[in-house]
C-alpha cells in the first residue's frame, strides 16, 4: 500500500536529522523552503461524491450508501462518508502537495485547530454545477460557503491574512448530466441526447464559478477537473454485461472537456491561476476497449468494467439489504484488483493509479 499511497511527499516526511547522508548548505536551504511552503499550504475543495471526504449526512443506507457497509473497508475500515471502498480523489490531490487531507466542512467543529489551519473541503456527494435535484449545495453554494467561513471567526481563530497559499480543487464528475438525462433539466427530453444538449449550460456556470474563485475568494490557484469517460461506469457498462462502453455518453464527455479547455484558455492565457487535471487521460487508458474477464492493457486491474460491489438488481445499490438484512450485492475478492468500487465510484486503487498521472503535473504547476 505505501507505494500506492505516499503519505507526503519526501520533501514533506524528511525531519532533516534522520539521513546519514551531509547535505550542502544550499541543499538543506531548498529543502527547509520547500517543506515550509507544503506546510503554508492550504486546500479549499468544491465538488460531488469523487471529492466528498464525509459531507453527505447520513440519511439512511438507502439514500446515503457510503455511511454503510461495505463502504469504507480499505480505509478507514468502517463507513465513513466516502463513496469508496477507502480513499478518493481529494485524498490523494492532498498527498500530492504533500500535506494531510482537508477536513470535511461537516466536522470541521470537532476537528484540531491545526488541520482547521490546513483547508477545508466542501464537496459533498450529489452536487452539480446547478441543481441536480439531489437537494445537496450546488458548486456556487459550496463557494458562498467557504466565503462566509472567512468572513466570520474562522479566519480570525486560524490567524491567516494570507491568502498566497490557497488552492482550489474543483470536482466535477456529471452530476448535471445524469439529471438532465433523467429529464430533471427539461420538460420536454431525457436520455444522453439532452445531457448532451445541456453541455454549454453547464460550462457557462462552470465559468462562472472558476472565475468567482479567483477573482472573489481569493483563491492563488484552482486546480479543476475535466469528465472520465462517463460511458465507461458501470451504469452503463451494466447494459451490455461489461463488455463496452457507452460511445455516445462518451463523446458528450468528450465535448464537455473540450468546452472547459475553451473557458480555462480564456480565463487564464498565461495559465498562471488555472490547472486542468485530466482525469480523462488516466481513466480512458484502464478503460476503454477492455472487456468483461480481461485484464486491461496494463496488467494492474482485472474486469475494469465490473465493479467490486455489484447489486444483484440493476436498479438496486452497494450495500443494499433485503428486510431480514440479508445482502443484495456481491463483492469482489480484492478491491485492489478493480477499478470500480460501486456502479460510478472508483476504488482507492483506481485513484491511486490515476494520481500517478498526475502527482508530478500538481507539483510543478503549485511551485510556479
Amino acid at each position: 500500500m505505501a507505494a500506492l499511497w505516499p503519505a507526503a511527499s519526501a520533501a514533506a516526511m524528511d525531519d532533516g536529522c534522520s539521513s546519514s547522508v551531509r547535505r550542502s548548505p544550499a541543499a538543506s536551504s531548498s529543502s527547509s523552503n520547500k517543506r515550509k511552503k507544503q506546510e503554508e499550504q492550504k486546500l479549499w475543495v468544491f465538488g460531488d461524491s469523487y471529492a466528498d471526504t464525509g459531507n453527505l449526512g447520513d440519511l439512511g443506507r438507502e439514500l446515503t450508501h457510503a455511511w454503510y457497509d461495505p463502504y469504507g473497508q480499505t480505509f478507514p475500515r468502517r463507513p465513513a462518508g466516502r463513496f469508496s471502498d477507502g480513499r478518493v480523489l481529494t485524498d490523494f490531490v492532498a498527498s500530492a502537495m504533500g500535506m494531510p487531507t482537508p477536513v470535511a466542512y461537516k466536522v470541521r467543529r470537532g476537528a484540531r485547530p491545526g488541520m482547521l489551519a490546513r483547508g477545508m473541503n466542501f464537496a459533498v456527494g450529489g452536487a452539480g454545477v446547478l441543481d441536480t435535484g439531489n437537494f445537496q449545495r450546488n458548486i456556487s453554494a459550496q463557494i458562498d460557503l467557504f466565503q462566509a467561513l472567512q468572513a466570520g471567526p474562522q479566519r480570525r481563530r486560524d490567524n491567516d491574512n494570507n491568502n498566497n497559499t490557497w488552492t482550489a480543487l474543483v470536482v466535477v464528475s456529471g452530476n448535471d448530466y445524469s439529471y438532465a438525462s433523467s429529464g430533471g433539466a427539461s420538460n420536454d427530453n431525457n436520455g444522453t441526447s439532452a445531457a448532451i444538449a445541456y453541455i454549454p449550460t453547464v460550462v457557462r456556470e462552470l465559468r462562472e464559478q472558476l472565475r468567482r474563485l479567483r477573482d472573489e475568494a481569493g483563491m492563488k490557484k484552482v486546480v479543476v477537473t475535466n469528465l472520465h469517460p462517463m460511458g465507461c461506469t458501470p451504469v452503463f457498462t451494466r447494459r451490455i454485461n461489461y463488455t463496452g462502453c457507452d460511445p455516445l455518453a462518451n463523446a458528450g464527455a468528450a465535448q464537455h472537456n473540450a468546452a472547459l479547455e475553451s473557458v480555462l484558455a480564456a480565463l487564464d492565457p498565461a495559465n498562471r491561476t488555472f490547472l486542468l487535471l485530466d482525469v480523462h487521460t488516466p481513466f480512458a487508458a484502464f478503460l476503454l476497449d477492455a472487456a468483461d474477464d480481461r485484464d486491461d492493457n496494463n496488467g494492474r486491474f482485472e474486469s475494469p468494467l465490473r465493479p467490486c460491489c455489484e447489486s444483484f438488481s440493476k436498479d438496486g445499490y452497494c450495500g443494499q439489504q433485503d428486510e431480514d438484512g440479508k445482502p443484495q450485492y456481491t463483492l469482489c475478492g480484492d478491491p485492489g484488483r478493480r477499478f470500480y468500487w460501486d456502479d460510478v465510484h472508483p476504488t482507492q486503487a483506481a485513484w491511486a493509479a490515476v494520481a500517478d498521472s498526475f502527482r508530478t503535473t500538481v507539483n510543478n504547476f503549485l511551485s510556479t
